[in-house]
């Protein structure tokens, strides 16, 4: 039975499929229709407004030959929808239907078999737009019907393009018809029909997308069918199309455009389809694709008739130019949008012509050179380049066009073209920079729309790279590495790599920051062709340590810090890891999750590299929901652990609606400027001197010199990831600087300057600005186009008037310094304004008819100043008045409101604007009342369409509450006769669903308002400020003391004599706060405890206790009888007690008044004066309310007790009696060590002040950890912070903070400057009074890299400890500069009698020489004994001194880069500066921070052993009959045993010279070396002149060691 069943089953599924057929219209029948069609767009939700266009008509089809048929569409009509819906009806665009009626009737031809839309033809009249229409048309009659299955998939073409459809085919036997339904996945296109504008710079975040889309989109077609003879007849067909967007997340609520087409079978007839002439030719018109028309050129902001584009933008620009004067008009974006549109569709030649007709009028110029560069076709840059060539524009205007048009234009290949290097352009290098820079970007936006992108775009520059290389124009190389860099194209891998090291010949002669520049130029290559990240990732490993990979990868970062022996290197890649570890943005979420594994791996290693060494950081914020984030970035990068970086990079990217940009990139490198601005500015020109140094240097074997830095600053700035400017700065380009600025220029353009200020001038400055247009466009089913899109325009404007006055006048030619005898008067008016406008669009946009769903944002603001300044320099007086501005209130406006707008070119005065969210909707609704059409459509969906179509129904509340906020907020400043009010309105859609995106959909408004306060008339505010003896003259309040406060502080005086002469007495009598805080706040620092508790808590304790001893010794005359055992405060609070006041005593120094002056003429305002008692040291600033009634005031007292002892009390409220602290800083000792104690202690303060002093206190102790600070609980002295700081060396810090409650302690702290204690103030007596010199020397001894000596113990500047076994009477390079400069040499040498060392240092242009003699430290200056006593010893021309200290002697010469060379007879140090550190070489090594990279040869050769190490910077000999006595060569030596190597016996020479004594001589002391050995075949020969000379550079085959002679005996006939 079973098998019966499935035979008759697929019988009848046999005969059912074999029945089926495709559409199929019959020769000499017409086909009628009716037709009906609409797109809708808005919020799913019913009672909301929404906007859409509707086609009604009948349609005709009829063959015309074989294949091919003619449509013609009879009665069509076109109806415009702005209401609510589904209450409102569609409105016929009576007008709009008549003007396309000619158009629309016009029947097209078209190719039709097998169900299947071929080409389509029309008549060259019939826009692109009504054509569009028809294939909307066409398109339901594209049917691929199967005979062979009645469920399939397949990729279909469309209306939309080429996209995933999937066909379900059934029958109704009863009925005879055949129900097809078919669905197609907008996602999912083979070839979707899509145009981007604007979204060049963006990257799509897949990653980003996982968690939600922003749009999504569906269609679904159904058909009824009856079968026929010839061919399926067609009896009904309906369409849906839905798509759905939100800029945050759809699943969180988002808008959506609904397109429905049906069609109905009416009848057959006979006649054909009429009007066809033969005298109109039909033309191909492409296929059922959609082809895009004028849309393009048109906003869907506002639709424009356009019927004389060269005479509306006349009225447009007399618009902009007439109200734009004072202030920025509300409605000029959008004019200024209006006038980009209308300079899009105008003639090439009517854009010259409105130049010429406006080029001399500045006003208009302005308004059209801002607006070109948005035309954004290759006409801009036309345009641009040939005015500039006619000299019609300046440079200035002619950069700021440019800069503009390259990342405007759209970017085509005539557009390139026109970047040619045209020779004038290339004549001005601001130009150049910006041409060069823009052409590569425009073959970057070019690449990005074209695939299939062609190398001969990339090869002019290529061409121009090879020739400046070959001419060694390194700034060419540059420039054509960042065009390359933004043009980002593949061919220029291999062009790009032949500059770096290891991958060309060319690039050894090349500068380091070429090869920077030549990394970061293939970042962008990296991210178009991930399939060459393995070549990119073997170029970068080759380069890391030019930093940031541009594909990072994890696995290589995991492995590099331990495999790498640059440190620099490690820290930045170790650094980078740690900072992705937190990273949340979804695109490195693998990334973070490998990052962490490493960093637990590697973190006990790296994690606490200095600050000196490279570092990255990172930091980002994602949140999903939404699909948005921003992360940044910033590179601290370094190459020599010196403390100013080599380079430091930020860039900042944000991710929103599933992409991110790279929107804004910072980079600065700062190669040598520390050494320039430290070192001595020019080396001594001393042929002797350098002769000397090189003589000295060729007794090294093979010494190569360090390439010299090049002072040198350079910024980069990119935005969206390309460059669009740069700039180098070297030393001719500062010397230039200073020239002009000290020269007798510049005091003539500040003459001139002065002149025009005084003869009085005001100007008018308008910056328009199209922000941002970004805009995507796609067709719909039914054949309209369908926009998002996103408009920022804005325009800012400043007036300013300025007059000045100087009295008496000047004379014609005037010195600056008469300006400070002269009574200056300045009055100026500012008038800044801004209006922006920002627009986001859903919905139709085309040339006739535009219907969507529009959000628009308003913002205005306007702050006028007006004032007056006088300036009198002889009388010590300023006053600043501020004048009222009379007739503008409203300073910032922002209008957000959504509405639905219809419109249609023929009749715009009927445009109707509907908002989203109605005044009049009801309050409560059910849920009911809000069913959904989404909803419906998806439920009519079920199960016919691909999982991945999905669309998302919409969730709504089962009651619904409308929600509207509105706010006034206002604030009086009655002193000033100030109101200020903030207006907030908000009615929106949050109460349907409680999301962004409904937030946003509705009405914001937000109002600042400052207006004159109630009350008298306040015509200005007056800040005046007077100094010196005329400052009493303005005091208007004085601030005395009442009778009854003069009577208690007489008490107050007779309790403490009582005190002090009855000791014993108790006091119980309450006394005034102002007489006993300080006492009341002593007493509190006594704390008690038990024994027990102290004990157990004493251990903890001494870890952060500082027993601090005071400096401070009392001084002041008054007390003196008692001053051994009178306290500090007591002698304070003599003093202030002796006068609270010191406007009774002295006279005020400074008296500054900040007043309104009232129409009454009643005082208004605050005074602040400020006393200085000589005889006491006392200062008092009193800050006080000038009203007469107001007694709030706030009183702030200082006395310098001693040089060593400060304090200060600083009371304020009600006569300064309600609050009040005291603040007390001296200097001590903390044991040996000098320190300063900070003490900060209170009675009472405010709530407010007290609850954020606890947050404070919370945040610090939360974070302290994280800085390495200890923290402890411990119970401190109430109301009192005490902060001890002790200099722990010159150069760091112990510090301890005391809090009531908790004790924060750190050590070792490292301070940026050398302190001035110990050697360093003996250090810096010889530069008496030049500060300047004394900050410069602190600064470098603080980061100055040491090396010592101590027996024969030699610890490097990079702290790495070798033991050197020093040749007898040979000098060893101790540490240089190796540098072509050659500024220093330090030579040591063992004395093989007396076995003591010597100092040689040949510096500037003398020869200094330290040796032991007896107990003491001999000095010689060029051979020249300098007696003890005669020191110090300063070079009269160079900055070099040499001083005693202890037991020893010490050279100085820190602008030589040699900071310290110190001998005494158990130790030698050597200090280089800061900017020397990487330059360096000899013993002590590189000073670069690279431990692992510390035993280098002078031929740069890396050896791991210290003995051959410390030998090869050993100064040969000559002659066993020198006079240096010293016998001893480095020479490559045989391997004296047989080595068999690959099979082959071999001879080995090593490759590392090795100490031995000259011929002629014998070795008395040996050592043994390690050394590396170069082996050769036993049979070869080998030229010993020619083969040992090069052996150095041969590569090692095996490590053994030799013997190294340290002494040696020459016999007396040695030659």
């Amino acid at each position: 039975k079973k098998i019966t069943e499935i035979i008759k089953t697929s019988t009848a599924l046999f005969v059912f499929l074999s029945i089926i057929a495709a559409p199929e219209f019959a020769t000499g029948k017409t086909y009628v229709y009716k037709y009906e069609a609409f797109v809708m767009g808005g919020l799913p939700e019913d009672g909301l407004a929404r906007a859409g266009v509707k086609v009604i008509s009948k349609v005709l089809i009829s063959a015309a030959a074989a294949d091919t048929f003619v449509l013609k569409l009879v009665d069509p009509e076109i109806f415009e929808y702005s209401g609510i819906w589904p209450k409102d009806a569609f409105i016929p665009a009576t007008n709009l239907t008549s003007a396309l009626a000619a158009q629309l009737s016009t029947p097209i031809k078209f190719e039709y078999a097998n169900g299947v839309v071929g080409k389509v033809f029309a008549p060259a009249g019939v826009s692109e737009t009504v054509l569009n229409v028809c294939r909307g048309i066409l398109n339901m009659f594209q049917l691929n019907i199967k005979k062979t299955q009645n469920v399939y998939e397949l990729q279909e073409l469309g209306v939309q393009g080429v996209c995933k459809t999937h066909y379900i085919i059934s029958e109704d036997a009863k009925a005879d018809r055949i129900l097809l339904t078919k669905t197609k996945d907008l996602n999912h296109c083979q070839e979707r029909i899509i145009k981007d504008i604007g979204l060049a710079y963006t990257e799509r975040c897949a990653e980003c997308e996982a968690g939600g889309k922003t749009l999504n989109g569906a269609d679904a077609f159904s058909y009824i069918m009856k079968p026929a003879a010839t061919g399926a007849l067609i009896l009904e067909a309906t369409a849906t199309e839905l798509i759905q967007f939100s800029p945050f997340n759809i699943m969180n609520g988002a808008a959506q455009m609904e397109a429905k087409q049906i069609l109905t079978f009416i009848e057959i007839v006979t006649a054909a389809v009429g009007h066809i002439r033969a005298d109109v030719p039909y033309v191909p018109r492409g296929s059922l694709q959609y082809e895009f028309d004028s849309e393009l050129l048109q906003t869907p902001i506002q639709l424009l008739r356009i019927t004389n584009a060269e005479a509306q933008i006349v009225e447009i620009l007399n618009h902009l130019v007439t109200f734009n004067v004072a202030m920025v008009h509300e409605d000029a974006p959008l004019k200024f949008i209006e006038l980009i549109q209308l300079l899009r569709v105008a003639r090439f030649e009517s854009i010259e012509a409105l130049w010429t007709r406006f080029k001399a009028k500045a006003d208009y110029r302005h308004w059209i050179l801002n607006a070109v560069p948005a035309i954004g076709t290759h006409a801009a840059l036309t345009f641009f380049k040939e005015k500039f060539l006619a000299g019609e524009v300046t440079i200035a205007e002619a950069a700021q066009a440019l800069l503009a048009s390259v990342h405007m234009v759209t970017a085509d290949l005539e557009v390139i073209k026109d970047l040619a290097m045209n020779p004038k352009i290339q004549e001005n290098p601001v130009l150049r920079e910006i041409v060069m820079l823009g052409y590569g970007t425009l073959v970057a936006k070019y690449c990005a729309e074209n695939p299939t992108c062609p190398a001969e775009l990339v090869r002019p520059i290529h061409e121009l790279a090879i020739q400046a290389v070959a001419r060694g124009e390194i700034e060419e190389v540059i420039v054509t590495l960042k065009v390359l860099g933004n043009a980002g194209h593949p061919a220029s891998l291999k062009p790009i790599m032949k500059l770096l090291p290891g991958f060309g010949s060319a690039a050894a002669g090349l500068p380091h920051r070429v090869h920077i520049d030549a990394v970061l130029a293939l970042r962008n290559i990296a991210k178009k062709e991930p399939k060459m990240n393995d070549t990119l990732k073997t170029c970068f490993i080759y380069n890391i340590h030019l930093y940031q990979a541009a594909n990072g990868s994890s696995g290589y970062s995991r492995q590099c810090p331990l495999e790498r022996k640059n440190l620099q290197v490690a820290s930045f890649v170790y650094s980078y890891m740690k900072a992705m570890t937190k990273n949340t943005a979804p695109d490195f979420a693998s990334v973070a999750a490998a990052c962490n594994v490493a960093v637990k791996i590697l973190s006990p290693k790296f994690d606490r590299m200095s600050y000196r060494f490279s570092r990255a950081f990172y930091l980002d914020t994602y949140h999903n929901p939404w699909m948005m984030g921003a992360a940044a970035s910033a590179f601290y990068v370094n190459d020599a652990a010196t403390v100013f970086p080599r380079a430091i990079v930020a860039k900042a990217r944000t991710y929103f609606a599933g992409a991110y940009a790279d929107v804004l990139e910072l980079g600065v490198r700062t190669e040598g400027m520390q050494e320039a601005l430290l070192k001595i500015q020019k080396s001594p020109e001393n042929v002797d001197r350098m002769t000397k140094i090189k003589q000295v240097i060729k007794a090294l074997s093979e010494w190569r010199a360090h390439p010299s830095s090049q002072p040198l600053a350079s910024v980069y700035v990119k935005f969206f990831g390309q460059e669009i400017a740069f700039a180098n700065i070297d030393k001719a380009i500062i010397d230039q600087i200073i020239e002009l600025a000290t020269g007798p220029a510049i005091q003539s353009y500040g003459r001139n300057a002065l002149n025009a200020v005084m003869s009085g001038f005001a100007f008018h400055l308008t910056k328009p600005m199209l922000v941002a247009e970004v805009r995507r466009i796609f067709p719909t089913t039914v054949g309209l186009p369908m926009e998002l899109s996103f408009y920022t325009a804005a325009v800012a404007a400043a007036s300013v008037e300025l007059q000045a006055t100087v009295t008496p006048p000047l004379p014609e030619n005037f010195n600056a310094a008469q300006l400070l005898k002269s009574d200056i008067n300045i009055r100026a008016a500012i008038t800044p304004s801004v209006s922006m406008h920002t627009y986001a669009v859903m919905g139709v946009n085309t040339a006739f008819v535009q219907a969507a769903l529009m959000s628009r944002a308003r913002v205005h603001t306007i702050v006028p100043a007006k004032m007056e300044a006088r300036i009198d320099m002889i009388k010590g007086n300023f006053k600043l008045q501020l004048l009222p501005v009379q007739g503008i209130d409203k300073i910032a406006t922002v209008f957000v409101d959504t509405f639905a707008v219809a419109r249609n070119v023929e009749d715009l005065a009927a445009a109707k604007i509907t908002p989203v969210v109605p005044e009049e909707f009801t309050a409560q609704t059910s849920r009911e009342t809000f069913s959904s059409k989404i909803s419906s459509f998806a439920s009519s969906l079920a199960g016919d369409m691909s999982v991945s179509s999905e669309i998302l129904p919409v969730d709504l509340p089962s009651r619904i509450v409308r929600k509207a906020f509105e706010k006034k907020m206002c604030a009086v400043i009655e002193t000033f006769g100030i109101k200020a009010c903030t207006e907030i309105e908000s009615r929106n859609a949050a109460f349907i669903k409680n999301c962004p995106f409904y937030t946003i959909i509705g009405k914001h408004a937000v109002i600042v308002e400052v207006a004159p306060a109630a009350g008298p008339v306040v015509e200005k505010i007056e800040i005046e400020v007077q100094v010196g003896d005329r400052a009493a003259e303005k005091i208007l309040k004085v601030i005395n003391l009442s009778e009854e406060e003069e009577i208690l502080e007489d008490k107050n005086v007779l309790m403490k004599l009582k005190k002090i002469l009855v000791p014993g007495l108790k006091n119980s009598t309450a006394v005034s706060s102002s007489s006993s805080s300080s006492r009341s706040i002593s007493s509190r620092s006594i704390s008690s405890c038990s024994s027990s508790s102290c004990s157990s808590s004493s251990s903890s304790q001494q870890l952060y206790e500082m027993k601090f001893i005071k400096n401070h010794i009392h001084q002041h005359g008054f007390s003196t009888g008692r001053a051994n055992n009178k306290s500090s405060a007591y002698s304070f609070e003599a003093i202030y007690n002796k006068a609270k006041y010191l406007s009774n005593a002295v006279a005020p120094v400074v008296t500054i008044l900040i007043r309104a002056v009232r129409a009454d003429h009643k005082v208004q305002g605050y005074q602040i004066a400020a006393y200085f008692d000589r005889a006491t040291a006392r200062l008092q600033v009193i800050i006080a309310n000038l009203a007469e009634n107001d007694q709030w005031r706030i009183c702030a007292d200082g006395v310098m007790l001693s040089y060593h002892k400060l304090m200060a009390k600083i009371a304020w409220g009600i006569e300064c009696k309600q609050y009040q602290t005291e603040i007390t800083a001296e200097t001590g000792l903390v044991g040996k060590d000098p320190a300063v104690s900070v003490k900060v202690a209170w009675d009472k303060l405010p709530k407010s002040m007290m609850c954020y002093a606890t947050r404070l206190s919370q945040y610090i102790s939360r974070v302290a950890k994280e800085y390495g600070v200890s923290l402890a609980k411990a119970k401190n002295v109430r109301n009192q912070i005490r902060l001890s700081v002790a200099a722990a060396s010159e150069t760091s810090l112990n510090v301890v903070l005391k809090t009531p409650k908790r004790t924060l302690y750190i050590f070792g702290v490292h301070f940026p400057i050398a302190l001035p204690i110990g050697h360093t103030a003996a250090e810096l007596e010889s530069y008496q009074s030049n500060w300047a010199d004394k900050l410069s020397y602190m600064l470098t001894k603080a980061h100055a890299a040491e090396c010592s000596m101590v027996k024969d113990t030699v610890v490097t500047f990079n702290n790495r400890k070798y033991k050197n076994e020093m040749p007898h009477s040979c000098s060893q390079v101790l540490a240089q500069d190796c540098t072509p400069e050659l500024k220093f040499i330090v030579l040591l040498k063992r004395d093989q009698t007396e076995e003591q060392n010597q100092i040689n240092v040949k510096i500037g242009n003398i020869d200094v020489d330290l040796h032991p003699k007896g107990s003491v430290i001999i000095v010689k200056v060029n051979g020249v004994e300098i007696p003890i006593s005669n020191l110090p010893y300063q070079h009269p021309t160079g900055k070099i001194q040499i001083i005693q200290r202890g037991e020893g002697i010490a050279l100085h010469a820190p602008s030589h880069g040699l900071q310290e060379v110190y001998l005494d007879l158990n130790e030698l140090k050597v200090k280089v500066v800061d900017w020397m550190r990487g330059q360096t070489c000899g013993l002590c090594g590189k000073a670069d921070g690279e431990i692992r990279q510390e035993y280098r040869t002078p031929n740069e050769r890396l050896t791991k052993n210290a003995v051959s190490y410390a030998h090869s910077w050993v100064l040969s000999g000559k002659s066993c009959r020198d006079a240096s006595e010293c016998y001893m060569k480095l020479e490559s030596v045989k391997l004296e045993k047989q080595v068999v190597l690959h099979g082959q016996e071999s001879k080995c020479y090593s490759v590392e010279p090795v100490l031995r004594c000259l011929a002629g001589c014998m070795p008395v002391r040996t050592t043994t070396a390690t050394v590396g050995y170069h082996c050769l075949p036993a049979d070869s020969n080998l030229n010993v002149s020619e083969g040992l000379s090069s052996i150095y550079e041969k590569s090692t085959d095996l490590i053994e060691t030799a013997e190294a002679h340290l002494a040696c005996r020459c016999a007396a006939q040695c030659a």
